[in-house]
C-alpha cells in the first residue's frame, strides 16, 4: 500500500518509528517530514499529506503530533480527506469500518510506541464496510462542496 506519513517536531520520533514499521511491513511509503525536532508547524505536515491523499497519490496517511487533535483538524479540511485522530483499537475500526476515514493522526504524547503501531496495523488492515455507511461518506462529500446541501439529506 502507498502510504504518506508526516508529523511536527513532537511527533518526530514516533514518525520515524512509525516510518520504519511500513517500510518492514513492505509499504511503499513516503515521507513528507519534518526531519528533526526542531519546532515547526503542524498545518504544513498536516497538509502535505493530506494534499497526497486528496490528489490520490496514496492511499492512506499517517500524521504524528503532540496529540494527533491538531493534525486531525489540519488534515480534514482538504477535499476526500477523512482523518481521524484515535487512541484505541475500538475507534481505529470504527474510523476505518465506518467512515472510510484515509488519515489515521496519532499523539506522539498519548500513546506509546508498541500501541500506536498496533493502532496503524488496524488502520491498514480494516476494510470500510459501506453499505449504510457509503451514505453518509457521500453526505461528507456533499457538505465539503456546498454546506446548504446537508439539509437536504437530513431524515
Amino acid at each position: 500500500m502507498k502510504v504518506a506519513i508526516g508529523s511536527d517536531h513532537a511527533g518526530f520520533g514516533l514518525k520515524e518509528r512509525l516510518r520504519q514499521t511500513l517500510v518492514g511491513w513492505g509499504h511503499d511509503v513516503t515521507d513528507l517530514g519534518t526531519d528533526s525536532t526542531t519546532s515547526t508547524d503542524y498545518p504544513l505536515f498536516a497538509a502535505k499529506v493530506a494534499r497526497a491523499v486528496s490528489d490520490g497519490a496514496v492511499e492512506r496517511g499517517v500524521l504524528v503530533c503532540g496529540t494527533g487533535i491538531g493534525m486531525a483538524i489540519a488534515a480534514n479540511r482538504m477535499p476526500k480527506v477523512r482523518a481521524a485522530a484515535c487512541v484505541d483499537l475500538f475507534s481505529v475500526r470504527l474510523a476505518r469500518g465506518h467512515n472510510d476515514a484515509n488519515v489515521l493522526a496519532l499523539g506522539a504524547r498519548v500513546v506509546g510506541p508498541e500501541h500506536a503501531e498496533a493502532l496503524l496495523q488496524e488502520f491498514l488492515a480494516t476494510a470500510f464496510e459501506g453499505g449504510r455507511h457509503q451514505r453518509r461518506i457521500d453526505q461528507l462529500s456533499t457538505l465539503a462542496e456546498t454546506p446548504e446541501a446537508a439539509d437536504a439529506h437530513r431524515s
